[in-house]
């Protein structure tokens, strides 16, 4: 039964935003910024989403295991904290990475050129070809991220962006050749395909980017991904929940009004068009609404006779993201080794190198700094450890689905044991987590995360501007482009805004507007830069 509402919730919405991940946290700030009256629902009493930071035992993990980009100057995350919240502190660790395998260590760091040194000095490395490969690849890359730092290029185009491609034309004519093809390909072009230790790190990059490895991988969208290390990334001080935050509060203070916990349990259209959005026995109204959820979530909302129409939209999508991936994770709190650093550190752990990675025998590690003293104690430290999951898998298998989890599990705690003992051996808690997990407190009936596998085929071009499911129903998030990070999550939130915000009669604010103003590439702090 729902009840009548008083105050500013009686009126209608220009929209309402149901989901406070980053594509949901994004949108909002933007809208508002555009001048829309906007109200956020969020189940839970947190943002964030999978990236979120959550509190068990006084103890405060990430959900996902990640490093956050877009965090320099001139870039979308980098902007609005200088706006809004610059007092959140942005870690700027170097070396950002460790890459641990039987036969290969790798430190990635922020001097690009020092990771392809040691790529070249290994025994038997094809050098010149190394070389020429990351030569192409940052030339692509360079002209792919320039859209990340300036939503407005990418589609539905405006007049006035289409006049700032002109230029750019000439770059995107050399991506052609590349499109259709597997980045497993393009290393073949350059005689490296089959060095092992440069394909491990690229497949080990690509599992956790694009979500398959460089044989699947569509290349432009790879080439891109092997950019992430230097494109303004960083650690989040206290967690990449504080950076959530801080876009919450950014958009509260934008005028958004925010309902944590809230969760929507039903979303119907009137005759007139408007939407009725059901939240915790209450209804509110909207002309628009924007869904950061996935596919088979927003099934389970709309009126059943909106659901055929909606079908014909996201069906494909839907499907593809039921055969995508889950998550194992571990959280745990470890005595900190007395060799230590106090930054935080990220680690990228290969148990077999002959072996797929996947399943526990590839962890991604995010242990939290020595500083960050509200996640843990003086003395010890928070892991957040995850590994890929096939959902097919999880869903077909014969095992009991808690075994092959559990099963999982040990295999991370070995694949830790063997690759980063001096962590392994100091842990005193963990707590599991499976793809039920996700499912349960992050909306995701069936516990996916990461976004669709960018294979190779000319689909991943299909559906490259905002998702509008429904009339007045927008859709952002891992499961829509540009998908699969905070940072492209948020930057469909930013451009998905600016289409609702045309379509209700506004005009985008300034920070809808190119975002850098001196350059296609983000700078870092002083003194931190990618290239030296």
């Amino acid at each position: 039964m729902t009840r009548e509402l008083s105050g500013p919730d009686a009126e209608p919405f220009d929209v309402l935003v149901i989901g406070a991940g980053f594509g949901g946290l994004s949108a909002a700030l933007s809208l508002a910024e555009g001048g829309a009256k906007v109200c956020l629902c969020e189940a839970l009493k947190y943002p964030g989403g999978c990236a979120s930071t959550f509190e068990r035992d006084g103890f405060r993990f990430d959900a996902g295991a990640t490093l956050v980009s877009g965090l320099a100057r001139g870039q979308l995350f980098g902007r609005w904290l200088e706006r809004y919240s610059p007092q959140t502190v942005i870690d700027w660790i170097d070396p950002l990475l460790h890459v641990r395998a039987p036969s290969l260590e790798l430190v990635v760091g922020r001097d690009r050129q020092r990771l392809v040194d040691q790529l070249c000095a290994l025994g038997g490395a094809p050098a010149e070809g190394i070389r020429a490969f990351f030569q192409r690849q940052r030339a692509v890359a360079d002209v792919l991220w320039s859209l990340f730092d300036d939503p407005t290029l990418l589609p539905p185009f405006s007049v006035g962006s289409i006049a700032r491609h002109v230029p750019r034309l000439a770059r995107y004519a050399g991506l052609l050749p590349l499109v259709g093809r597997s980045l497993e390909q393009v290393l073949a072009t350059y005689g490296v395909a089959d060095f092992a230790p440069l394909r491990l790190y690229v497949d080990a990059l690509c599992q956790i980017t694009v979500q398959c490895p460089a044989s699947e991988a569509e290349a432009l969208f790879a080439l891109a991904a092997l950019d992430y290390y230097y494109r303004g990334t960083a650690h989040v001080r206290g967690g990449v929940g504080s950076l959530a935050w801080a876009l919450l509060n950014a958009a509260r203070a934008a005028g958004v009004h925010t309902r944590l916990p809230s969760r929507v349990s039903g979303l119907r259209r009137e005759r007139n068009g408007a939407w009725v959005v059901t939240t915790r026995g209450v209804e509110l109204r909207a002309r628009a609404v924007v869904a950061n959820l996935i596919p088979s979530a927003l099934h389970a909302l709309v009126d059943p006779r909106e659901a055929a129409a909606l079908t014909a939209v996201l069906g494909d999508r839907s499907e593809e993201l039921e055969n995508a991936w889950g998550a194992a994770m571990l959280y745990a709190v470890a005595r900190a080794p007395e060799e230590s650093s106090p930054e935080a550190h990220h680690l990228q752990l290969v148990g077999s190198e002959e072996q797929p990675l996947r399943e526990g025998n590839h962890v991604f590690v995010s242990l939290s700094g020595g500083l960050e003293l509200e996640r843990a104690p003086a003395g010890l430290r928070t892991l957040t450890m995850s590994t890929h999951v096939r959902l097919s898998e999880l869903r077909d298998s014969k095992t009991e689905a808690g075994r092959y989890i559990a099963a999982i599990q040990r295999k991370m705690r070995e694949t830790l044991e063997q690759r980063a003992p001096e962590w392994s051996r100091g842990i005193e808690q963990v707590l599991p987590a499976s793809p039920r997990t996700f499912a349960r407190f992050v909306g995701r009936p069936t516990g996916t995360v990461g976004g669709l596998p960018r294979r190779v085929g000319l689909g991943n071009y299909r559906g490259a501007g905002p998702t509008e499911a429904l009339d007045g129903l927008w859709m952002v998030g891992d499961s829509v482009f540009p998908g699969q990070s905070a940072l492209a999550t948020a930057v469909g939130g930013a451009r998905t805004a600016a289409s609702v915000l045309r379509r209700l009669g506004a005009r985008p604010a300034a920070p809808l507007l190119p975002y850098l103003a001196e350059s296609s590439r983000a700078s870092l702090p002083s003194g931190m830069t990618g290239d030296r």
